[in-house]
């Protein structure tokens, strides 16, 4: 199996299904770029060069630039996609969402309620997210636990290059509208994928890693994280379950029940701010159902209730570290260094 970045996954998934079928489009701003000027047209593709090559494919009926609107062409391809074509738009960073976020949660997310089951809107929002690319804080925010909170939308976080690519392609063949969120830090991650087409189905959660001490749940770049921390502590003899929940709506809370029973000892590790993030939703929703099986309090590692700092230094030191992942393992076990 050939190995390829978290980037080239992307698009392949969206080349495959461009060929596949021809009532997907994409649209975005600069995803092909240069138009207007006197060189290439497919200059750019993107701000970090996912769709380059897919204009030239594709053509410009198909691949299409648009203004700097988000709420002009977020609100076209949600249109489009109640009209028949199966837009996949690209809402550059995801904390541009305040342009658009009536389009996406008034618009997209209410129409099949609001037409009695009768509505589609296969219409995916590729966003980029999350902390350690040095954009700052208004380039750089975790915001998928506000759209997870709407009904009505389906939201995505590929944890790596294959998880990339199967949820893609599942969110492209989706009927419903799904916020599909990429981590800016994970573009050049490598990893094996398939040549071949394959979807991954949405409300299934991947359990990474199996253990018996403690259960770590955690959410896109995060999970590496997790890991990475799951594979240290083994060698001192802490086994640890490492759960990727992969969408946060729908949400295999089935799996997280599970696994946070057998060990009874929870870890949920979220790069968003602290309050109403996933991390305070699982505990909540595993302090309800599964109470009496746990053995200690759970653990949150989270972000601090703080914008995303410009400072490198402080930028580091606000993502959730390995070391506190690890630090609250060994809380919950007993087990210190």
């Amino acid at each position: 199996m050939a190995k390829k970045s978290y980037r080239q996954a992307i698009s392949e998934a969206l080349t495959q299904e461009m060929e596949r079928d021809p009532t997907i489009v994409i649209m975005g701003e600069d995803i092909a770029g240069g138009a207007g000027g006197d060189g290439e047209h497919d200059a750019w593709g993107g701000p970090l060069g996912v769709t380059k090559g897919l204009y030239t494919k594709f053509g410009p009926d198909r691949v299409l630039d648009t203004p700097i609107t988000e709420s002009g062409f977020i609100g076209a391809a949600v249109g489009a996609a109640a009209s028949g074509l199966r837009p996949v738009a690209e809402l550059m960073f995801v904390d541009f969402m305040g342009v658009c976020f009536d389009q996406i949660f008034n618009q997209a997310a209410k129409f099949k309620y609001m037409f009695g089951g009768k509505a589609k809107t296969p219409v995916v929002i590729r966003t980029m997210y999350g902390a350690g690319f040095r954009a700052a804080s208004q380039h750089s925010q975790c915001l998928y636990n506000m759209f997870t909170h709407i009904p009505g939308l389906k939201v995505a976080l590929p944890s790596n290059p294959y998880e990339a690519k199967g949820l893609l392609i599942q969110a492209i063949r989706d009927d419903d509208p799904v916020i599909f969120f990429e981590h800016k830090a994970m573009y050049d991650m490598e990893g094996e994928v398939p040549d071949e087409t394959y979807a991954i189905p949405f409300g299934q959660a991947n359990v990474t890693r199996e253990g018996d001490d403690a259960t770590i749940i955690a959410f896109g770049r995060m999970v590496n994280f997790a890991n990475t921390v799951a594979d240290k502590l083994s060698k001192d003899g802490i086994s640890c379950t490492v759960v990727d929940p992969r969408t946060t709506s729908p949400l295999d809370t089935e799996t997280i029940l599970e696994t946070a029973a057998e060990t009874g000892r929870v870890v949920v590790v979220d790069e968003a701010h602290p309050r109403c993030n996933m991390a305070t939703d699982i505990s909540a929703l595993i302090c309800q159902e599964a109470f009496d099986k746990l053995k200690a309090p759970i653990k949150m590692v989270t972000a601090p209730h703080a914008p995303v700092p410009f400072s490198a230094a402080l930028e580091d030191l606000y993502i959730p570290s390995m070391d506190k992942i690890e630090a609250a393992v060994r809380s919950v076990t007993g087990k210190s260094h």
